[in-house]
């Protein structure tokens, strides 16, 4: 069993203690800091083609190997972003899927692979994205949350509603479905888009409450927008009031 204590509240960071015989797996560029007899190996993860897969779910070409070597190794994996770290315990049955760049760090012998949605519309209205991210095997997994992590069990046949993008991560025995707005004034007055997110269980459903697009589309009034002026040079002026 893999010895880990997760820190830092939503500036968090997941510290993990490995024996010898424990491999751990993340992304290229995950670690944020470890003792000195830890071992790193990179390679491609499986091969070209789940190597390209993981390019198209948002994350890295490679993935690094991290053992630890004549004694217990400490290794730690920091969040990118205001939120949370949240260990799932994936078995037989017992998969997840999780958004892009949502995996952070995992044991070795986990399958990280592209999961497609079964509908077009699903990817292209759902705000979660075409392309997600399945996870299967025996083993833990780390996964990278934004903002607060809100945790849902649904019995067979339950079903919660999602805004656009909340929607971080959900067991393999859940579906995802596409739930159009009714009502004219709803659609154009609501300021909820045109099309929410509705996932039945049975499974666990993870929700974040700070997507990181919103947190950038809410900064863009903010941006410096450059104009040229009279003479040819460039300014910069400043968003906001």
């Amino acid at each position: 069993m893999l010895n880990y204590k997760i820190e830092g509240g939503h500036l968090p960071v997941v510290t993990c203690y490995l024996e010898p015989g424990q491999t751990l797996v993340s992304e290229s560029g995950a670690m944020s800091w470890m003792s000195p007899n830890m071992h790193m190996e990179t390679n491609s993860g499986g091969g070209v083609k789940k190597a390209l897969g993981r390019l198209f779910s948002g994350e890295s070409l490679f993935t690094n190997e991290y053992s630890a070597q004549g004694g217990t190794g400490m290794i730690a994996f920091a969040s990118k972003f205001p939120g949370s770290i949240i260990p799932y315990e994936v078995s037989a049955g017992n998969g997840i899927i999780v958004q892009k760049k949502g995996f952070l760090a995992m044991e070795k012998g986990l399958d990280l692979s592209v999961y497609f949605q079964r509908k077009l519309g699903k990817g292209f209205f759902g705000g979660e994205g075409f392309i997600m991210q399945k996870i299967t095997g025996n083993g833990l997994i780390f996964l990278e949350i934004d903002g607060h992590c809100v945790e849902y069990t649904l019995g067979v046949g339950e079903s919660i509603i999602v805004d656009t993008g909340y929607l971080a991560a959900m067991s393999e025995t859940c579906t995802m479905d596409i739930q159009q707005v009714k009502g004219a004034k709803n659609i154009f007055f609501g300021g909820e888009g045109l099309f929410h997110t509705k996932v039945t269980g049975p499974g666990k459903v993870y929700i974040q409450s700070m997507p990181i697009w919103q947190i950038a589309q809410e900064l863009i009034p903010y941006m410096p927008t450059p104009s040229t002026s009279s003479d040819g040079g460039i300014n910069i002026k400043l968003g906001g009031n």
